[in-house]
C-alpha cells in the first residue's frame, strides 16, 4: 500500500422506479468512511423519487447530490452522464452502482487496499444466501463456472482475482482511465453497457480485478441463462421485450467490435437454435433477428418502441 494524499472518493448511483431500494442504499453510503459525496441520477422516475432527493441534501455527513434526466436513459445513459459528473467534480475515483445493491460498510475500504488497479470490484453476493454469487464468474483461464463464495475466495490470489469483475455493481475507476477510454456508450440503453465498458478498458491495458474480501449484497436473479443445445450452454432469454431487444443488439454490437466475426455469426445460429429447438417462438425469433439487424446498422432507437 503506498502513502500520499487520500484519493478523492465519489460515490454515482443510478436509479429508476425503485425509491425503496435507493432509500436504504443512501443510508447505507452516509455511513461509509471515505466517500467526498455522494451523486444520484434518477432517470426520471415517476414513483416519488425526485421528490425524495431534492428535499434530501446530505446522507447523514456525506454531501448528496441529485439529477433527474428529463427522459429515462436507462443505465447506460445514467451511468454516462454520472460518470461525467464525477470527474466533473473532480473525482479521483468513482464508485459506480446500481440502486439495488447494498455495499458492505468496509467494502471500499477493502477495494481501496487494492491501490494498483483501474477497474476494481467487489463479489456481488445473493443477499438472501450470501455464500452464493449473484453473477457466476468464470475462473480466467479455465472454462469453470463457480456459483459459490468459497470457490472464488479459494481461487484467489491473495486478496483477489485478476482479470474479473463486475461492473457497475460497487466497482471503482480511475479518472486516468475514464479520461483514456471515455464514457460508457449511452445508446445501449440497457443490458451490455457495462460489460462493453469493461471490454474497451481491457482493450486499453486496465488493470481489472474482483477483491474477494469486500462485498456487496445483491436482490436474487434467479439462475441466470437457460439450458440448450442438449446442455452444452445457456442463453440469456428475458420475458422483457425490452430487455431481450437490447441484450440481441447489444451483445452482438460487443461481440462484433472485440470478439470478432465469426463470434457474432455463433451468437446468431444460437439465437436461432435457442427460439427454433429450444423454446419456439417465432415472435421472438423475429424480435432477435431485427434487434440484430439494427446494431449491425448503427440504430440504437428501437428500444423506445419498449417504453410505457
Amino acid at each position: 500500500m503506498t502513502t500520499g494524499p487520500l484519493p478523492r472518493v465519489v460515490a454515482v448511483v443510478v436509479t429508476f422506479n425503485r425509491l425503496p431500494l435507493l432509500e436504504r442504499l443512501v443510508e447505507r453510503l452516509g455511513e461509509v468512511d471515505g466517500l467526498a459525496e455522494v451523486l444520484v441520477v434518477d432517470n426520471a422516475s415517476t414513483d416519488g423519487t425526485g421528490k425524495w432527493l431534492a428535499a434530501r441534501p446530505t446522507t447523514g455527513e456525506i454531501p448528496l447530490r441529485a439529477r433527474t434526466l428529463p427522459t429515462n436513459r436507462g443505465g447506460a445513459g445514467g451511468f454516462h452522464d454520472g460518470l461525467a459528473w464525477a470527474i466533473d467534480r473532480e473525482a479521483d475515483l468513482v464508485w459506480l452502482m446500481d440502486d439495488d445493491g447494498l455495499p458492505d460498510l468496509d467494502c471500499l475500504d477493502r477495494l481501496l487496499l487494492e491501490d494498483d488497479l483501474d477497474f476494481w470490484g467487489p463479489l456481488v453476493v445473493d443477499e438472501a444466501d450470501p455464500g452464493r454469487l449473484v453473477f457466476p464468474i468464470r475462473l480466467p483461464r479455465t472454462t469453470r463456472v463457480v456459483h459459490a463464495v468459497d470457490d472464488v475466495r479459494r481461487a484467489a490470489r491473495g486478496e483477489r482475482i485478476e482479470g474479473i469483475v463486475i461492473p457497475f455493481n460497487g466497482v471503482l475507476v480511475t479518472k486516468e482511465l475514464v479520461d483514456r477510454i471515455g464514457l460508457p456508450r449511452e445508446e445501449f440503453f440497457i443490458w451490455g453497457d457495462d460489460h462493453e465498458y469493461r471490454l474497451r478498458a481491457e482493450e486499453a491495458g486496465a488493470r481489472v480485478a474482483t477483491v474477494v474480501t469486500a462485498t456487496v449484497r445483491h436482490p436474487s436473479v434467479g439462475n441466470l441463462g437457460t439450458p440448450m443445445m442438449f446442455g452444452r450452454t445457456t442463453y440469456n432469454d428475458s420475458p422483457s421485450d425490452l430487455k431481450h431487444y437490447c441484450m440481441a443488439r447489444n451483445n452482438l454490437v460487443n461481440l462484433r467490435d472485440y470478439r470478432g466475426p465469426l463470434h457474432a455469426i455463433a451468437f446468431v445460429v444460437k439465437t436461432a437454435w435457442f427460439y427454433t429447438f429450444t423454446r419456439p417462438s417465432l415472435s421472438r425469433l423475429r424480435l432477435s433477428l431485427g434487434a440484430m439487424r439494427a446494431g449491425i446498422a448503427g440504430d440504437f432507437d428501437g428500444h423506445r418502441r419498449f417504453l410505457s
